[in-house]
């Protein structure tokens, strides 16, 4: 392939995932219509920004803590804690679409106002978030891509921790939340080889979630079909 299938100097990353599902109802079309832009976190993409330019988190929270959250879902959980902490502003990234569309219309219903939302590939916005500029993270229920030659697609790979590691401040707190054990034998092997240690000072410490948990349909699921939730917190070094 030549460069110039590359005008932004964008480098070739495969997606693996859905970005869109079922059409989505009128309601939804509308917040995506009017509410979405207004969300966004600032330039992002390729496309508007190739010069990978950092994002001014200063300007977009008011100097407050940002946290991520990686994969939102519905936005159950994101809202839930945007409503928890007023002061904090949070970051939601999430490719699919219909799971953006859902999260909007509980911003609306809820009415915070500390979120900004990325709508694509979360190592689109690595590439300009400025370095240890995230206080905490939330990866929960990501997909776990249960057949073995599918791990390397999973998020706890090299090639999502290393630019994730660089982008927490050193004492962050990162949460996982997986109800595959094999997701969590991953995680335990290559987070510390990134730059993070685990937390758990004995079982319950991966076996009870955290006190400001908030379930979410993917772990409901997960109960309903027999499947037992693990938690699992680090800290940046």
């Amino acid at each position: 392939m030549t460069e110039d299938k590359h005008p932004t100097g964008a480098p070739w990353r495969n997606f693996y995932g859905r970005i869109h599902g079922k059409g989505l109802r009128d309601m939804q079309k509308t917040w995506l219509d009017e509410d979405l832009a207004a969300l966004s976190p600032g330039k992002v993409g390729w496309d508007e920004n190739p010069e990978r330019t950092p994002l001014d988190l200063g300007a977009l929270f008011g100097g407050a803590p940002v946290w991520l959250e990686i994969g939102f879902g519905g936005g159950e959980h994101l809202v839930h804690q945007a409503a928890r902490n007023p002061g904090v502003g949070i970051i939601g990234c999430e490719p699919y679409i219909n799971g953006v569309a859902m999260l909007l219309g509980k911003i609306r219903k809820a009415g915070v106002e500390n979120l900004a939302v990325h709508p694509g590939d979360v190592r689109d916005l690595f590439d300009v978030l400025p370095d240890g500029s995230l206080d905490k993270a939330f990866l929960l229920y990501p997909d776990p891509w249960p057949k073995k030659r599918h791990h390397r697609r999973r998020f706890v790979t090299p090639e999502y921790l290393d630019p994730f590691a660089r982008v927490l401040r050193s004492g962050a707190e990162v949460r996982v939340a997986t109800d595959i054990p094999d997701y969590v034998r991953q995680t335990l092997e290559e987070m510390p080889k990134a730059g993070f240690d685990w937390l758990a000072e004995g079982p319950a410490d991966w076996r009870e979630p955290w006190d400001d948990w908030m379930s979410t349909r993917y772990e409901k699921k997960a109960l309903r079909e027999g499947r037992v939730p693990h938690y699992l917190t680090f800290r940046r070094r």
